[in-house]
């Protein structure tokens, strides 16, 4: 067990409650501040104190792992933080102010390798010289679970090795014990969206990530699955390696997401296809899928192709939930209100008695998911998912007091939250595509029109 991560419920807990606190504080100090303050001094002032928020933020999520650095990640991911300082920010300080924030993803405080090692060693059953031929001490990334290393098997097989933090587990349910806390956090912060459904499906599948022999299956299956694919990899797994705490796979070198964010439109907006046939378009088509769509999770490799690494959270959904899904989007886009709520009513998404009408549920599924419903080129902007989540638990949105009591079913929050996460990586990447011809493919079975859908549809035809 490590001292850099705290474990123990009473550490985390007074961790995040101090967090809560210094964001508290530094919120109502702008607030009486602006009584007194010109124009100019408000900016500065809000400016000031969100840059410090953000580096809060950072600094005690980062340190924290576990649930309570996911659920930054994930504040991150959907850039709510980023429309929040938009409001508050001039042009070009709320870029400084989310680049901070994305560094939850793959520069948080390293858990020294010594450490690391011990949790290798114990779980393999054998010394790190008798297991690699080479290790590279320094990590590739560190995440809320584990850190990744490159090393080289003894028959020369160039791998990656996520090992997971010392203690990490107690962390974890340590966090669940506080959920509380961590909700209080999420709520000093990001008020709008502390009780949106993907908040809670976070909490309540996070303990099944730390099991890494899971994952590993979960990564075989992925493999399999998408085993000759003309533009989508999955590394294999080097399964007599992998314990709870180790996981082995092939290593791919190429281009992590911020690279790829700065190549030229064209490879982003066909990078923008792939992430679009991966997440979703698994999902609709194999049932089968990962939920966890973020900037950590893939790589463009030398030959063009997108190699998928985390699968962390593989999740299986029923035939009745993915033709709901597809059920709900016709509707959608052919304007049938009426049968929309319909669906919506007999899915259990919606009460019968509920005060939301159809024109309002039809206005509100054009207004988060109008990117798959317009026949048109849309290039997505950046806080196209922000605006998208928002709108369900936004008051000034005009949904959210028709909505709020609305539970979902468990398979509609996780299509939601691969919805939202793969709108988001599509805003970062700026990526332009006509997304709803691609999803004609899936819903109406029409013939691709793009050169990735014929070069899929020629793979499909070859499968069993």
């Amino acid at each position: 067990m490590t001292k850099d991560i705290p474990v123990s419920r009473a550490r985390r807990g007074a961790q995040l409650g101090k967090l809560i606190a210094g964001q508290a504080a530094r919120g109502a100090g702008v607030t009486l501040a602006a009584v007194r303050d010109t124009d100019e001094e408000h900016i500065a002032r809000t400016e000031r104190a969100l840059a410090a928020a953000a580096e809060d933020l950072v600094t005690v999520l980062g340190s924290m792992k576990g649930l309570a650095m996911k659920a930054g990640q994930l504040l991150s991911m959907f850039d709510v933080l980023g429309v929040f300082a938009a409001e508050r920010l001039p042009p070009g300080q709320r870029e400084r102010f989310q680049n901070k924030l994305a560094e939850l993803y793959d520069q948080s405080t390293q858990v020294p390798f010594a450490q690391m090692r011990g949790v290798i060693e114990r779980d393999c059953g054998r010394t790190l010289d008798e297991v690699f031929a080479e290790f590279d001490e320094s990590p590739l990334g560190a995440a809320s679970i584990g850190q990744v290393y490159r090393a080289r098997l003894h028959d020369g097989r160039r791998v990656a090795v996520k090992v997971q933090y010392p203690g990490i587990d107690l962390a974890i349910r340590a966090d669940i014990k506080n959920l509380a806390l961590v909700m209080r956090m999420m709520r000093a912060i990001a008020p709008a969206i502390t009780d949106n459904a993907i908040l809670r499906e976070l909490t309540t599948h996070f303990v099944e990530e730390i099991d890494y022999r899971t994952e590993a299956a979960n990564h075989e299956l992925m493999a399999e699955m998408f085993d000759g694919h003309p533009f989508i990899r999955i590394p294999g797994v080097v399964t007599e390696l992998c314990t709870a705490r180790v996981l082995v796979t092939e290593l791919i070198d190429g281009l992590r997401f911020p690279e790829i964010a700065a190549l030229p439109d064209s490879e982003r907006d066909r990078v923008g296809e792939i992430l679009l046939r991966f997440y979703m378009g698994t999902m609709i088509r194999e049932r089968s899928f990962t939920g966890d769509p973020h900037p950590g999770n893939m790589l463009l490799a030398d030959d063009g192709k997108v190699a998928f690494l985390d699968f962390g959270l593989v999740k299986h959904m029923d035939d009745a939930a993915v033709e709901f899904e597809l059920d709900a989007v016709r509707a959608a886009a052919e304007y049938r209100a009426t049968d929309l709520r319909a669906l919506f009513v007999n899915y259990g998404l919606l009460e019968q008695n509920s005060p939301a009408t159809a024109e309002q549920c039809l206005r509100l599924i054009h207004e988060v998911s109008g990117w798959l419903l317009t026949d048109a080129e849309i290039r997505v902007a950046e806080d196209a998912a922000a605006h998208a989540l928002l709108a369900f638990v936004d008051p000034r949105r005009g949904y959210f007091d028709n909505w709020r009591r609305e539970h979902a079913p468990a398979e509609h929050g996780f299509a939601r939250r691969v919805e939202y996460g793969t709108l988001a990586l599509l805003g970062k990447l700026r990526a332009s595509g006509n997304w709803h011809r691609i999803g004609r493919e899936w819903c109406y079975g029409e013939s691709p029109r793009t050169e990735l859908g014929v070069l899929e549809q020629d793979w499909l035809a070859t499968r069993p």
